[in-house]
């Protein structure tokens, strides 16, 4: 059967695939993570998302995402087939602090990060960024334009991260494929510029 039928073959990946890459998708809390890797995942994606309980409201913070109703627990997953022979693995990482212990197996065999950031709230992102460079991880920084209204240049982005000069910065709506996948295609280049 055709993988792109919509068949139960269609959950495997193609026997031609001889490579597989592995790309965390990480940021804060309620960022738009499990939302970027639905967006681009070519297969239904796991998500270990749990209703949110009241001990739960205690911790998190929901000033940026007041109607959040769930979160992820363990991880998302996604996959994306660049080509006949190469298959990207996307791994999103849970935003909250208790869950940190997860990324240690996480990082490991991974290429890189995808840092989603939400500009309102900037200050969330540095615990994830130092997870990030702890585990040496080249990464891109991928802003979700959650209110388009509100952008900020990106200059001012860049020193309020303290980013590096060469740290890729782009914009996206983790809602939206294309959006989506030209963040994932700039940290791609990214890590392609450093493995020369």
């Amino acid at each position: 059967m055709d993988s792109k039928s919509g068949s139960a073959e269609s959950i495997y990946v193609p026997d031609a695939v001889q490579r597989a890459a592995k790309i965390l998708v990480v940021g804060h809390f309620a960022v738009g993570k499990t939302t970027l890797i639905g967006t681009l995942s070519e297969i239904t994606p796991l998500r270990t998302e749990e209703r949110m309980t009241q001990a739960a409201a205690q911790v998190d913070d929901l000033r940026g995402a007041p109607d959040k109703t769930t979160t992820t627990v363990a991880l998302d997953f996604g996959r994306l087939t660049l080509s006949d022979e190469l298959v990207l693995y996307l791994f999103g990482t849970p935003g909250q602090q208790r869950f940190v212990e997860l990324w240690e197996d996480m990082a490991r065999g991974s290429l890189g990060a995808l840092l989603l950031v939400d500009p309102a709230r900037l200050a969330d992102t540095f615990p994830v960024i130092d997870l990030v460079e702890t585990y040496g991880l080249e990464y891109a920084v991928a802003v979700n334009s959650f209110d388009p209204h509100s952008q900020h240049a990106e200059d001012e982005l860049r020193e309020a991260l303290d980013l590096l000069p060469d740290t890729p910065v782009v914009f996206c709506d983790a809602r939206d494929q294309n959006s989506s996948a030209q963040a994932l295609i700039t940290l791609v280049r990214h890590l392609l510029a450093h493995a020369a």
